[in-house]
């Protein structure tokens, strides 16, 4: 049944429609997220149906103070510690053994929890006045570009959720990196803009890669963050070769690229992206979602550097374009 959507600026509503087990769409650094009650099992529901989420990926649950990690979570290791005292509030998850007071339709069954503390200013807010935890994956549909401004929700969700609390645009663009531990030693779930080196820097111990029994983390799977349109990730020194070959095929393409592509500018819908990571991150889904609107055959993307700042845009990408 379809509801009316509301937007607005207005926090005290969306605590509002937060108790009464409502669904809000609520802004973070990172990307907008879709908020439930975390303890409200229906609630969370809602959420899994309304993405098409599967019941078995588990979700992230937000929290707005420290104090909370004892709620959620239980044999917290020093190293969690020092990278919540570091990197909270930031775009940064940590992944710990949950309470049992943590319904398991968050966590997907399993016996561990996500959890982050984020550092949008009105996000705080939200979680601060709300008190407890919000679970908020991405607010659009599963599998599908994560929203970075209010109307993207809108476009993926509108009519099915009840509020969206408008925060502007997100400021860091992708998902949180996520981390886990085995004893003190850190794993990498999922990477993202906090790097691993700046967590080996602050624990002095290197990052490990997840292994084969590492916890179902969201935005795990092969295919994910993807446009309707086919992504093609194309290597820089046969950019331009591929474009021709396909313009002479009368494909209709789009192109996201750090090459100048201005020679092609009358063929083809063309944004030129900065070669820092933090801009290019900042604007990656929103540049994808306009690209995506034209309806073209494909949309090439040259392929981002290999180095350790690159990693998570790097990761959003290969599964952007997973066949």
């Amino acid at each position: 049944m379809l509801v009316n959507t509301i937007v607005t600026e207005n926090v005290d509503d969306a605590v509002e429609y937060l108790r009464a087990g409502r669904l809000v769409a609520f802004p973070t650094e990172t990307v907008y997220g879709l908020g439930a009650d975390a303890m409200n099992e229906s609630a969370v529901r809602g959420v899994f149906l309304v993405k098409g989420r599967p019941p078995s990926h588990p979700l992230i649950v937000h929290i707005g103070d420290t104090k909370y990690l004892e709620v959620f979570a239980k044999n917290i290791t020093n190293s969690a510690r020092i990278l919540a005292e570091k990197f909270w509030p930031g775009p940064l998850t940590l992944v710990l053994d949950k309470t049992d007071q943590v319904p398991e339709v968050v966590t997907g069954g399993q016996s561990s929890v996500a959890l982050r503390f984020p550092s949008h200013p009105i996000a705080r807010d939200l979680l601060s006045k709300f008190g407890g935890g919000v679970v908020g994956p991405s607010a659009n549909k599963f599998g599908r570009l994560s929203p970075t401004q209010p109307n993207d929700v809108l476009s993926d969700l509108g009519g099915d959720i009840d509020l969206v609390l408008d925060g502007g645009a997100c400021t860091v663009g992708i998902e949180s990196t996520i981390v886990g531990f085995d004893g003190n030693t850190p794993l990498l779930l999922r990477p993202g803009m906090i790097t691993t080196e700046e967590i080996s820097s602050v624990l002095s111990v290197s990052v490990e890669p997840a292994g084969e029994r590492a916890p179902r983390v969201s935005g795990s799977l092969p295919s994910h963050y993807a446009p309707n349109t086919p992504l093609i990730l194309v290597k820089p020194n046969v950019l331009k070769s591929e474009i021709e070959r396909r313009l002479s095929k009368n494909d209709r393409i789009a192109v996201l690229a750090f090459s100048d592509l201005s020679s092609f500018a009358d063929h083809l819908y063309y944004v030129e992206v900065s070669s820092d990571a933090k801009v290019y991150a900042r604007t990656l889904y929103h540049e994808l979602r306009e690209l995506d609107q034209k309806k073209c055959d494909a949309i090439l993307v040259e392929e981002v550097p290999t180095t350790n700042p690159w990693s998570g845009i790097r990761d959003r990408l290969l599964r952007a374009a997973y066949r």
